[in-house]
């Protein structure tokens, strides 16, 4: 059964008030909320067992590593990646991006093509663009149509034997649109050898990610917006691939042997986990996944996919109100402006100071910005917690600031 009030009650933050009003949190997309659950973990590993992970032979040490490798086994268990050792802690999806961007650098050269999406958040744009001023490699963009959706036809004039890595979103954190991942990979796997990345920042926290299923090489994403402590996040890779590339960091942790003759580099997957590791919250982490595993994958999706559509439905019967990717499959986010309002940040500050908590501005996706030819919009983003009666709160806030704005 689905008790959305019992969840709730997870969730302490819920109950405080923002300027006198109870709190009404519309920002998943940026941050999630904890359950008491994962913050107990986090209390507990620095009360009970602090201590640094694989280089003790005290007890406490030995007890964090088996905790913070149980944590590693549960969020391969998450993703279905097919080891353990395919699964690479990280600060978030940001450090998982440029990671890989900064080991492919010795596989690309001058002319070399990488395609990404004009749906991509920065930390997606960003360090390929780095990557193409180190080798000089050109960068493709599929364009988005109207309502957002990637215009795939041309993506398949894109891809030739110069491609060299393909790397998408699979659900845009601006627009909530949820990307034809299956198709660009078949396709990817069809006509080139390339790299395939995902961006799974904004669909780990709402789908049941299969790695193997989806055939990718890399998989990236955050435990912040699933509901884990900030800098904490995870980095798929397969085996073949991770062995064969170089590491990211170099210092404790990651060496097998070191000598000023040189020095050879651990297996995964210490390899890519250089110096001391963000131990509690990787153990929350995987507190996190047992939180969202006991609710249920199915009951998540058809609870955000309810209050995603009820949003829609009840946001449009503001006039003049325009909802980005209105007519494309989206999930978890609602990203629309008010007609005659210039500032989105001005509706966000009217409806804080209701006590509801929405993201406004361009969202780290200035691309999709100017392809509509804004300045940004105001984002309300759903977690499993949020319910139907907040949707009605931010439709009078809306409406609220709109009489106020216009």
């Amino acid at each position: 059964m689905f008790d959305i009030q019992e969840i709730r009650s997870q969730f302490s933050i819920l109950d405080r008030e923002v300027n006198g009003k109870p709190l009404v949190y519309l920002d998943n997309a940026a941050t999630s909320q904890k359950p008491n659950s994962v913050l107990e973990v986090c209390h507990a590993y620095y009360t009970e067992l602090n201590a640094n992970v694989h280089r003790g032979i005290h007890t406490l040490s030995q007890l964090a590593t088996e905790e913070m490798e149980l944590s590693r086994r549960k969020i391969q268990k998450f993703i279905n990646a097919e080891h353990d050792f395919e699964v690479i802690f990280t600060k978030g999806t940001t450090e998982g991006l440029n990671l890989i961007a900064y080991i492919l650098t010795q596989k690309l050269q001058k002319d070399d093509e990488i395609i990404i999406s004009y749906l991509e958040h920065h930390s997606n744009i960003v360090p390929w663009q780095m990557l193409c001023e180190r080798t000089g490699a050109k960068l493709r963009v599929i364009p988005i149509d109207e309502n957002g959706i990637l215009q795939m036809d041309y993506f398949d004039q894109f891809l030739s034997e110069k491609t060299k890595v393909v790397s998408v979103n699979q659900v845009s954190n601006a627009l909530g649109i949820v990307n034809p991942i299956e198709e660009i990979i078949a396709k990817t796997r069809k006509n080139t050898d390339a790299y395939v990345v995902i961006d799974g920042a904004q669909s780990a926290p709402h789908f049941n990610i299969d790695v193997q299923k989806m055939d990718c090489d890399f998989f990236v994403f955050s435990g912040h917006k699933m509901y884990a402590p900030m800098g904490t996040g995870i980095l798929y890779g397969k085996q073949e691939i991770l062995e064969a590339l170089p590491p990211f960091h170099g210092g404790g942790e990651m060496i097998a042997t070191c000598s000023f003759d040189g020095t050879t580099y651990a297996g995964l997957p210490f390899k890519y986990e250089a110096g001391t590791p963000n131990v509690g919250g990787n153990i929350a982490l995987g507190a996190a996944v047992d939180f969202m595993n006991r609710v249920g994958h199915t009951h998540i999706q058809n609870h955000e996919n309810a209050l995603l559509e009820y949003a829609q439905r009840q946001l449009l019967e503001i006039d003049g109100i325009r909802i980005y990717g209105e007519k494309a499959k989206r999930t978890g986010v609602v990203s629309f402006n008010l007609e005659g309002v210039g500032i989105a940040s001005d509706v966000g500050m009217i409806l804080d100071k209701m006590g509801i908590a929405v993201r406004t501005g361009h969202h780290c996706t200035q691309p999709i910005m100017n392809f509509f030819n804004i300045a940004g919009t105001v984002r309300a983003s759903f977690a499993v917690y949020n319910t139907f009666e907040e949707i009605d709160a931010l439709v009078e806030g809306v409406k609220k600031a709109q009489r106020m704005l216009s």
